[in-house]
């Protein structure tokens, strides 16, 4: 995660130096977040019906290729912006293979009484990740040819791969019934379809799952327009860009900790409210930051970063601790392509509005939805209810 981040920063940098146009920027993060979304539920199945190992495996290789023939690209000085954003595609259908296998690979490994701490150390990590890829990449790009930056890539896809064959990793056991061979006779199509009606038929996950989705309409927007925001209103260049990174990472590794010692309220569901509440209020204010006061906007990227893991750890430790081990491929896949089925909507209307809205006016959006999405969840009964009704439904699937 620490190359492919570096080498992220790097290529957004690139495209940013090279096009200076929202456009482009709009359509590198349109082609990386859409396999996800469309994707998302048949990955689910493949992870529920094959070795998740070798699921990671392939996947971290298949990265790993990708970067190699872009760095090829590079070193020949045949590359084209296109090509970039194409690759950056690709590399995300990887990540839609691999992280539904290493999410769902969690719950096998670690106690129920322990998930929302490990979604905590996880958020610490990629706090860690924050901080230090993005300067590194801001650096590296100055002192190296970019096709050697991109070599690191593939290093560090080594250092994940070897450690992935030496260890066990678990797969759930498979429910099958009498009349049944294992796997054999199962559609593809029906396990995907499962998956979605399992979503579906739980009102409150469907619920909570698509209110999360309207959060995040204007995530894009203001993801795609960070480097310009940084060298439009602040004036700066590649290392402002990754302080912002660094504010975020440093907040994320904070709020990981506070997550790993303290868990939480008793409710999941409202802790993640109050994560909400805090990242909306954060960028709220971050939109109205004036260009000369460049410090404040880094305390409130500090600030949403600290809130992420409040908003995101005990969400997660909800839905790995509701969902059957040998479902959670599938359902992860189902939630996190519903969770993210507006951000396109999202960046394509800034990509056909291009520069006539005001760059602050995506963050105020992204603070304003986020806000409100923590005044409902703690509005809403059901929402206090979920983890009673969680627990009553484990019992039921375990009859």
């Amino acid at each position: 995660m620490s190359g492919s981040s570096l080498v992220s920063f790097a290529l957004i940098w690139w495209l940013t130096e090279k096009t200076g146009s929202t456009s482009v920027l709009a359509a590198s993060t349109f082609f990386t977040i859409l396999p996800g979304i469309v994707l998302g539920p048949f990955s689910g199945t493949l992870v529920d019906r094959h070795n998740r190992k070798k699921i990671m495996l392939i996947a971290d290789a298949a990265v790993a290729a990708l970067t190699l023939l872009l760095a090829l690209m590079f070193y020949s000085g045949m590359v084209q912006p296109w090509q970039i954003i194409l690759v950056m595609f690709l590399r995300e259908v990887g990540g839609t293979l691999q992280m539904p296998a290493m999410t769902a690979t969690t719950t096998l490994m670690v106690p129920e009484s322990q998930l929302s701490r490990v979604g905590g150390m996880n958020h610490t990590l990629s706090g860690i990740i924050r901080i230090v890829a993005p300067p590194a990449g801001a650096l590296l790009i100055g002192v190296l040819p970019f096709y050697a930056v991109l070599s690191i890539d593939i290093l560090t896809a080594l250092l994940a791969i070897i450690p992935l064959i030496i260890l066990n990793i678990p797969s759930p056991p498979k429910k099958v019934k009498p009349d049944e061979e294992p796997d054999r006779n199962v559609s593809f199509w029906r396990d995907t379809k499962e998956g979605l009606k399992y979503v579906w038929l739980w009102r409150t996950l469907f619920w909570v799952v698509t209110t999360c989705t309207f959060a995040n309409v204007f995530i894009g927007p203001s993801r795609s327009f960070q480097p310009l925001v940084v060298t439009q209103i602040f004036g700066g260049g590649a290392l402002e860009l990754s302080y912002i990174s660094m504010a975020s990472g440093f907040g994320v590794i904070a709020g990981g900790v506070l997550m790993s010692i303290w868990k939480g309220f008793k409710r999941r569901l409202i802790t993640s409210a109050a994560g909400w509440i805090g990242i909306g209020a954060a960028f709220i204010v971050a939109s109205l930051v004036p260009g000369n006061m460049y410090a404040l906007f880094l305390c409130m990227m500090f600030i949403s970063g600290f809130m992420t893991p409040v908003g995101c750890a005990p969400l997660n430790a909800f839905y790995q601790s509701s969902i059957p081990p040998d479902m959670q491929g599938r359902v992860f896949s189902v939630l996190n392509s519903l969770d993210g089925l507006t951000m396109p909507f999202g960046i394509v209307i800034a990509w056909a509005l291009g520069g006539a809205v005001p760059l602050m006016l995506w963050y105020f959006l992204l603070g304003a939805s986020h806000f409100i999405l923590g005044i409902i969840w703690l509005g809403i009964p059901f929402i206090r209810r979920a983890e009673t009704e969680s627990a009553q439904r484990r019992g039921w699937l375990s009859m």
